[in-house]
């Protein structure tokens, strides 16, 4: 009973910019951890950023300085801003949620579908 859907991916020139949002809906008593992921073709899925309930924020190497991750808890929504692009941020993108339905059971993950990103040169 809780869905998290991405939007936002496409094709994009290296250097260009992106907004990825993710939408969680369902019955949702309280959301933690929320975070983006991405697999490339070939590769394991990688952690790309990570936010807290509270706002803190956590991200890969390879993405610190060009990624930021928000949500707005009122929105029960996460985003990724991605700037300066390079083909090697080419993949399909995850919405992970740890979501409650309801107070006092323990948190459970949840993804989305993913959205494909492609930047070219």
């Amino acid at each position: 009973q809780v869905q998290l859907v991405e939007s936002g991916g496409g094709l994009v020139q290296a250097g260009g910019s992106l907004r990825l949002s993710c939408a969680a809906s369902g019955t949702i008593a309280s959301i933690n951890n929320m975070g983006w992921y991405r697999q490339a073709p070939g590769k394991q899925r990688e952690l790309v950023a990570v936010i807290t309930s509270s706002g803190g924020t956590n991200y890969a190497d390879s993405v610190k300085g060009r990624f930021t991750i928000s949500r707005d808890n009122a929105k029960n929504t996460v985003y990724l801003q991605i700037n300066s692009l390079k083909p090697e941020d080419s993949a399909v993108y995850y919405c992970n949620g740890q979501v409650k339905m309801r107070m006092f059971t323990p948190y459970r993950d949840y993804w989305g579908q993913g959205t494909q990103v492609t930047v070219s040169s």
